[in-house]
């Protein structure tokens, strides 16, 4: 078949459509009866809509919508365009349709390859649909003619005007716009029509047009067809901008190529040779000296094979540089010699950091190992677990100091996306790889101190979860050959001694948590803040105010009472800050050339801070009935704590208040109800649990408390309330209930101890299975505290109340009952 389109071709096909058109203005409008209703046959349409007075092709592929066009056609009658307000609903009601539809002329049917049909339309007047008189074989509808003003009102005329000049610009920004639709708008008089037309014209959604029909009024259509012409000319205006930008940007690149090939025929002639040749000529000798694994360097060779084949100003040349300048510089082979001086790294630790001895255990048998293997490749994988402040991050500085290892830390807090481990692919742009390896190329050695902080801070969301993907870089089964996802490539992971760090271990995933060895970093005692504030804060504080020579001491209650009474902490940020304020201000006083002190006391402290903001928790004053001292474990060191019991007459419910936990709350039932099974035991009457309400209260209710080592406390409370007889002001205790009095081991023995021993207590109780974990108290709390084990909740009671009631228990009322008819 020729394919071939000439001139006469062209002629042809001009004067087909002229004569078309021609059969369009031929066919008459329907004639209206006397209230402006024509009756007609009715052509659905779509997802198109035809305004009046505009000629424009459909295309129909139905039997009914074919049959409708013939019929008009054969008779020389008008048609009612209807338009679907959903395209996509298939076999439409009569409510499927919009209220408004156009009388259209109809042209010759052709057939289409397809199978389909086309025919050219006209649309002549707007119609109101009435009411559908038929709906098969074809739609036939009744529908009144809408008539439009003729008067040009000015308004209207300015909108017009408006129109007709954005018109123009639209015309002169989009060349799909032949001019000569400007022309033929200029000549339209009417304000709908010239509405209509633009509507046509423009490249509306279909939503845009139904709503365009639907307008009535001439102006109105006028004023939303300037919002649109005005939206349209500022896309216009952006999308010319940005042609000609990328134009210019085109011809920048061109201009460039003509000159760099200019250059490289000069620097040819001259001998000095090109200067991407001397580029991969650099890097393979590089490639070359570099200490790379076997598989690393046929990577790198590979690459660089490509690199040399490509052309200089293609955009994967710089992609390639990079990756293989990433390959170069990570330290392959690269590493520093261990110091593996005992008692050298026992020093050093000793000198930056006062107690965390288990952690310091730890660092010295893994160098004592490898003074006796040193071809030891294992390396420790240690987690420091501990509140903030308690020198987890700088211990792991001071552990590498001490072997003599390169120091490197990257932060985990907050990070979500799996790439910001594993790197990210080279089909990205701009991509990198992870932070292990940018890590590892700015540590320059393969076996520094890698310090992963705050990793129970880890997040997971879309993106991957980066936890997984530590599972392998933390598994020294697997580590030797890590693999990142830019480098693609295994990288030796196995002579690095991670050690991380974590607040604490509850959102650490079993799996990774499995794989790390976790050393506790318990909060720091008084005593041990007394220490490090002595040999470490206040020379750094000192130093860093300019008052390291003025001889400025601290005396050891001024200290005690800064400890206490201004801060609140398991570390001793807040302690180095608080006296950090006290040296400043007598700098001040030293630099104001006033008299200042040189040694600190209590009575300065207050002057210099302020009102104390903690108030430290003291024993009772005197023994009471219902009122027991418990203890209690905070990350900030022990506490003492009240338990407060008030029976009022009722039904025997419990409340229990104080912000308290469901543990706890727990525990409380279990000792009201051992208390009940040892009422007899206790003389206790049992109506009294159902005839008196229970209140349990823990003071400090703001604070929420929870846990099960309240369980003793809270039944020596009730069962002194119960009985009338007195707690002991000077006995604290803490353990776990059971429902057959037996005493559990708890935990934070060690902080409870102290608490109770700063408090002014005299007698402890505690699980006799806690004994073993005296050894973590101080020998001084020791010597001064009576600390007695306990195994059952009767030895408690025998210790902790008085022998004999000394008020008269609260009992509930007993009502006498008076018979009917009776009374006096």
């Amino acid at each position: 078949m020729n394919t071939d389109w000439d001139d006469e071709d062209e002629d042809e096909f001009d004067s087909a459509l002229s004569q078309r058109t021609e059969e369009l203005y031929r066919v008459p409008n329907r004639t209206p009866d006397e209230h402006g209703i024509i009756e007609a046959l009715a052509l659905p349409m779509r997802d198109m809509v035809v305004f009046p007075h505009m000629v424009s092709p459909i295309f129909v592929d139905n039997d009914a919508a074919i049959a409708t066009l013939q019929s008009a056609h054969e008779h020389d009658e008008t048609v009612i365009g209807i338009v679907q307000k959903d395209p996509d609903t298939e076999n439409p009601k009569t409510v499927d349709f919009l209220p408004i539809g156009t009388e259209m002329a109809v042209g010759r049917l052709l057939s289409m390859p397809d199978g389909g049909s086309s025919a050219l339309v006209q649309g002549r007047r707007r119609v109101e649909i009435l009411e559908f008189t038929r709906i098969a074989p074809v739609m036939k509808v009744r529908a009144r003619i809408i008539d439009e003003p003729v008067k040009v009102e000015k308004k209207t005329r300015a909108l017009m005007r408006s129109a007709l000049h954005l018109f123009d610009r639209v015309v002169e920004l989009n060349r799909s716009i032949p001019e000569e639709a400007h022309l033929f708008a200029m000549n339209i008089s009417e304000p709908g029509w010239l509405a209509d037309m633009l509507a046509t014209a423009l490249s509306l959604d279909f939503n845009e047009r139904q709503a365009l029909l639907l307008l009535h009024d001439p102006q109105a259509r006028l004023e939303r067809i300037n919002e649109l012409l005005a939206a349209e000319v500022d896309v216009l205006e952006l999308e010319d901008e940005i042609h000609t930008r990328v134009q210019s940007e085109v011809d920048k690149s061109q201009r460039e190529f003509y000159l760099r090939e200019q250059m490289k025929a000069i620097q040819t002639e001259l001998g000095e040779g090109d200067i991407w040749t001397r580029d991969a000529t650099e890097l393979r000798q590089k490639v070359e000296e570099a200490k790379l694994p076997e598989e690393a360097k046929k990577v790198a060779l590979k690459e660089l094979e490509r690199l040399n084949q490509m052309p200089p100003m293609a955009p994967e040349v710089g992609i390639i540089r990079t990756y293989l300048e990433w390959i170069l510089d990570l330290p392959w082979g690269t590493h520093t010699d261990d110091n593996l001086d005992v008692s050298n790294a026992a020093k050093i630790l000793d000198r930056d950091h006062y107690g965390l001895q288990k952690a310091k255990d730890r660092i010295l048998e893994y160098i004592a190992v490898r003074s006796l293997k040193p071809k030891k490749e294992r390396q420790p994988i240690l987690c420091f677990a501990g509140p903030p402040g308690t020198g987890k991050t700088s211990l792991g500085r001071s552990i590498a100091e001490a072997l003599g290892r390169k120091f490197v830390r990257v932060s985990l807090g907050g990070v979500r996306d799996e790439a910001e481990i594993r790197g990210h692919r080279r089909t990205y742009i701009g991509a990198l790889p992870g932070r292990i390896i940018q890590t590892m190329k700015r540590a320059g050695s393969e076996n520094p101190l890698f310090m992963l902080d705050e990793i129970d801070k880890l997040g997971a969301d879309f993106r991957g979860d980066p936890s997984s993907a530590l599972l392998e870089v933390l598994d020294p089964e697997q580590n030797n050959s890590f693999s990142d996802h830019y480098l693609e490539i295994p990288f030796d992971l196995s002579k690095v001694m991670f050690v991380t760090t974590a607040n604490t271990l509850m959102t650490i995933p079993p799996a990774l948590l499995d794989r790390m060895e976790v050393i506790e970093f318990p909060g720091y005692i008084e005593e041990e803040k007394m220490a490090i504030s002595d040999r470490y804060l206040v020379p750094r504080q000192m130093e860093e105010n300019g008052m390291d020579e003025s001889g400025l001491r601290f005396s050891a209650a001024a200290m005690q009472k800064i400890i206490r009474e201004y801060t609140y902490e398991a570390g001793v940020r807040n302690l180095e800050r608080e006296v950090g304020r006290v040296i400043r201000k007598v700098a001040r006083l030293k630099a104001e050339k006033k008299e200042y002190p040189t040694l600190v006391t209590p009575t300065m402290i207050e002057k210099f801070l302020g009102p104390p903001e903690y108030f430290i928790s003291e024993a009772e004053r005197q023994d009471e009935v219902g009122v027991a001292t418990g203890l209690a474990w905070t990350e900030n060191g022990g506490e003492i704590m009240a338990v407060e019991i008030a029976l009022i007459e009722g039904k025997g419910s419990l409340q229990i208040t104080g912000q308290v936990g469901e543990v706890m709350q727990e525990s409380a039932q279990a000792a009201l109800t051992y208390l009940k099974s040892r009422a007899p035991t206790l003389g206790i009457d049992p109506e009294m649990f159902e005839k008196l309400d229970i209140h349990l209260h823990l003071p400090e209710g703001a604070i929420p408390k929870d846990g099960p080592s309240a369980g003793i406390t809270l039944c020596t409370a009730l069962a002194s309330a119960f009985t009338g007889r007195r707690v002991y002001k000077d006995v604290a205790m803490t353990g776990e209930i059971t429902l057959r009095g037996r005493v559990l081991m708890i935990g934070g023995v060690r902080e409870k101890v102290l608490a109770a021993y700063r408090a002014g207590i005299k007698i402890v109780l505690i699980p006799e299975r806690n004994m073993k974990d005296l050894v973590d108290v101080p020998k001084r709390a020791r010597t001064d505290l009576k600390i007695i084990p306990l195994t059952h909740m009767d030895e408690v009671l025998a210790l902790a109340l008085e022998a004999e009631p000394s008020v008269e228990p609260v009992r509930p009322r007993r009502r006498e009952n008076i018979e009917p008819g009776l009374e006096d």
